[in-house]
């Protein structure tokens, strides 16, 4: 009866999302349609990642910078383009109209920190992912334990019967190494 903390909660989903992915795309053997496919799924995993990251940021600084006081719309502002320009680098190009997009985005009033839950859940799936390609039997069952047990256990003790630790940098750099393998497939296809 344990709600599932956000740093989990689309952790089925997305690790779905990417078993599905892998099965179409070694069914696919059209190199256009491969490279396509590839390219899609790279740009969304890195953007998922980087932008949420760049949300976080920005919920960080204004977060700190409140704590001086009250800020003007126009400050918030600033502090939403500064982020976005480091986040997007130099070959975006911000409009003036981007300065008020973070009103947008409901979850810096509705679920302050959200973002970062997101992030770290994406992440996690990767990392978790990189233990399933390389996994012998026993992936499954551990998997649905892993899923059964919900919000009863914090990640440190779910992950530990894949031998993980997100403690570990290591950990972060088997899900960093599944992008790489993304982005290696789609420069042989190119």
């Amino acid at each position: 009866m344990a709600d599932t903390p956000l740093t989990l909660a689309e952790t089925a989903s997305v690790f779905g999302e990417q078993l599905t992915f892998r099965a179409l795309l070694d069914g696919e053997t059209a190199p256009a349609r491969r490279k396509a496919m590839l390219a899609g799924k790279t740009e969304d995993m890195l953007n998922t990642v980087v932008r949420q990251i760049a949300f976080y940021e920005f919920e960080r600084r204004l977060h700190d910078e409140r704590r001086q006081g009250e800020l003007a719309v126009e400050r918030i502002g600033e502090i939403w383009l500064a982020v976005q320009a480091e986040s997007l680098g130099p070959a975006i190009r911000l409009h003036d109209e981007y300065v008020n997009y973070w009103c947008y985005i409901p979850h810096f009033i509705h679920s302050p920190f959200y973002v970062y839950a997101y992030a770290f859940g994406d992440c996690l799936v990767n990392s978790l992912y990189a233990v399933y390609q390389d996994a012998n039997d026993g992936f499954a069952g551990k998997y649905l334990d892993m899923l059964r047990a919900g919000g009863s256990l914090r990640h440190r003790e779910l992950l530990a019967p894949f031998g993980l630790d997100a403690a570990d940098p290591g950990f972060w750099q088997q899900g960093l190494g599944v992008i790489e393998r993304f982005i290696d497939e789609l420069e042989e296809l190119s």
